[in-house]
């Protein structure tokens, strides 16, 4: 039984990680950080870069593990489960965005969004059903047939939040999603994963340099020495 109070979706307690344990090159990275997000609620997570920032959205996101502390994401508790577990965790109740969009070339936008929902059971119809709405709540409804390479950068980037967003995940992990755009453009994206998030109720952790984005958000936290401290 989970002891995941009923308002947050993701809880990070005491998180360690260390690179290179023993060895002459040791990297601490994370030193018990701690950190929980609400239901509904966007977070920015700021530090310079190396700090550590990649390591726990990707541990957070449940794509590696901590040396120790505890992860749990919609009130399970993912310490110890089994690779086969975790994978399905991820894939339900996850999504990821990250600076460059990794759109799969040979496909459609549409296509891009409707795969992950056939992977985690979806039928044809209802998946594609789910693109078309996204995309059309991002403003890129007329981009559905175009590959990627039709689009330009800041298209390409709301197609990638839509297809974070297929399976209607709990958590959103976002790593510098719109720090490969020009500011103007940076500004409308972001604006468009703001209205995808606000519109479903899922908690985001959102990894910035950019301190006027993370001003839109509900709250900042910053990543120093290992730790997370209110920013």
């Amino acid at each position: 039984m989970s002891d995941l109070a009923p308002d947050l979706a993701l809880d990070l307690q005491a998180i360690s990680k260390t690179y290179n344990a023993g060895l002459p090159g040791e990297v601490r990275v994370l030193q018990e950080a701690t950190l929980t997000v609400q239901k509904g609620e966007v977070v920015a997570l700021v530090a310079p870069s190396g700090a550590g920032k990649s390591t726990l959205l990707h541990i957070a996101g449940l794509l590696d593990t901590p040396d120790s502390g505890r992860v749990q994401i919609a009130g399970t508790d993912m310490t110890g489960l089994g690779d086969r577990k975790r994978t399905a965790t991820r894939r339900q109740q996850v999504g990821f965005i990250y600076q460059f969009h990794h759109l799969l070339p040979e496909f459609s936008a549409l296509e891009n969004i409707v795969l992950p929902q056939l992977a985690n059971g979806v039928s044809q119809a209802v998946a594609t059903e789910r693109a078309r709405m996204l995309l059309a709540q991002v403003g890129v409804e007329a981009r559905a047939t175009h590959r990627p390479a039709a689009m330009s950068g800041g298209e390409q980037q709301r197609v990638a939040f839509c297809r974070a967003l297929a399976n209607a995940p709990s958590v959103l992990l976002a790593d510098e999603p719109t720090g490969n755009l020009d500011p103007a453009t940076s500004d409308v994206v972001f604006g468009a994963l703001m209205s995808l998030v606000r519109g479903t109720g899922m908690a985001a952790l959102i990894a910035t340099h950019n301190m006027d984005l993370a001003a839109r958000m509900d709250r900042i936290v910053r990543l120093t020495d290992g730790q997370i401290v209110p920013g």
